[in-house]
């Protein structure tokens, strides 16, 4: 939930159709500088007036954890270690970790 503050300062910074269009999405507003795309579509942006809330590294591709955890100081697009591509022992397709949810591994007791 954000500050009639920051709402008003950031439906100035991004326009009434991005602000209506946000609230109708994800029912708060966002602003900030466009960063890049990852494989499967999700944006990325940085705003350095806000703190971000606390992500779960299972749930985004590890060089953007790493960005975002500000363990490295540029965007995986921009960094050459980060930009080297899929690694020959890495998992062709990023899956989150189920822990705690009905599609987690259960044992079988015999």
């Amino acid at each position: 939930m954000s500050t009639i503050t920051r709402t008003w300062h950031n439906l100035r910074r991004i326009g009434l159709k991005e602000y209506a269009r946000q609230m109708m999405y994800i029912g708060d507003t966002k602003a900030g500088t466009y960063i890049a795309t990852d494989r499967y579509g999700n944006k990325y942006y940085e705003n350095q007036d806000e703190e971000l809330p606390r992500q779960d590294g299972s749930q985004i591709e590890p060089g953007w954890h790493a960005w975002m955890s500000y363990l490295v100081d540029k965007p995986p697009t921009e960094d050459p270690i980060l930009r080297t591509g899929q690694r020959s022992w890495e998992l062709p397709e990023h899956r989150e970790n189920l822990t705690a949810s009905r599609a987690a591994y259960k044992t079988y007791s015999t």
